[in-house]
């Protein structure tokens, strides 16, 4: 009687090893430098890593050594030597059934504000952060690159916190994006808010001009935090009442605010350290108040930028419509004054 056969087991699947890249600049990669082109081309290799290839010599531009600070031009040809790209968390679940379903769920709840061939421009909903990482596999960014694939360009022009809700601009043309960026550094884009603070601000006929300098931390777990300290960078918010409300012993205040800097966090700890923190904000807020009054979401809604087209050159003015969770919070509160 014959015995059977040992199986053999399968051979291991070896990995693709990583080939050589040549990459051809087309005119969204143009004008740019050839490290940002390669740290963002090359996610997930250390930075470090991308520095050492360049200056190795192991990255040609046209069969040229270049350094890091070149200019690439549309048609160059970037050689890129084999490097292993980390594919970050929120990538590797992109083709999946499942994220897309997501991204579809959370695209729904963003309305379009505003789009044409250059930019497009979001109505985000509060809980929802702009870009995915930190155990979060799908933001904003992630969300409209699986739900418009054909956009080959999309990067968010500014940010906004996970929990402020309203009008986010992104760009579908690297030229927009640079020109949009050279607005906000140059302070020639306007951004308000609205807002619902604590207590009663009592304002007078002025508009506040809020300047504390504000310096960035980390929280023993990483978490960022940003707190006034007198060595910090110099940050200026204009905040308008509009009007305020009472209720018994509490009292809530809705007003705009309007940002003079971008710091993060700004308009938050500006309202914590006036004493009227803004609802919701379990970071700067009150939380017994929070509980008082049973505070749903953060209180904070961009509902207005303005800023000059990247290439028509009109000035445009993008608003979003003050969300329910305000209107129904308000509605709780009998009008206490009009400003």
């Amino acid at each position: 009687m014959k015995s059977d056969p040992v199986s053999k087991p399968p051979k291991a699947k070896t990995a693709t090893p990583p080939a050589v890249h040549l990459q051809t600049i087309g005119p969204e990669e143009a004008g740019q430098r050839l490290d940002n082109y390669l740290l963002r081309w090359a996610k997930g290799v250390p930075k470090s890593h991308v520095y050492r290839i360049i200056r190795s010599g192991e990255v040609r531009v046209n069969k040229k050594r270049a350094e890091p600070t070149t200019r690439l031009i549309e048609g160059d040809v970037v050689r890129v030597p084999p490097v292993r790209i980390a594919e970050p968390a929120q990538m590797a679940a992109v083709n999946t059934a499942q994220t897309k379903s997501r991204a579809r769920g959370y695209s729904d709840k963003m309305p379009i504000l505003y789009e044409d061939e250059a930019l497009l421009i979001v109505d985000k909903p509060a809980g929802l952060a702009v870009h995915g990482g930190s155990g979060i596999a799908l933001g904003v960014i992630e969300t409209l690159r699986i739900t418009r694939p054909e956009l080959k360009f999309l990067e968010l022009v500014h940010r906004l916190d996970r929990d402020t809700s309203g009008v986010l601009l992104l760009a579908k043309k690297r030229s927009a994006l640079v020109e949009l960026h050279r607005q906000i550094r140059e302070g020639q884009t306007d951004k308000r808010y609205y807002l619902l603070a604590h207590g009663e601000i009592a304002q007078g006929a002025q508009v506040m001009q809020l300047k504390f300098p504000l310096h960035k931390y980390l929280l023993a777990n990483g978490e960022r935090r940003v707190r006034v300290d007198p060595d910090g960078l110099p940050s200026h918010t204009a905040l308008r009442v509009s009007k305020t409300f009472k209720k018994d012993e509490a009292a809530i205040t809705l007003a705009e605010a309007q940002l003079k800097t971008g710091r993060t966090h700004q308009i938050r700890v500006h309202l914590q350290k006036l004493g009227h923190a803004i609802l919701g904000d379990d970071k700067y807020g009150f939380e017994d108040q929070d509980k008082l009054i049973k505070s749903k979401r953060l209180y904070l809604h961009a509902h207005l930028a303005g800023f000059t087209h990247p290439r028509t050159g009109e000035k445009m003015r993008i608003e979003s419509p003050l969300p329910k969770e305000f209107e129904s919070m308000m509605k709780t509160f009998p009008q206490l004054v009009d400003e």
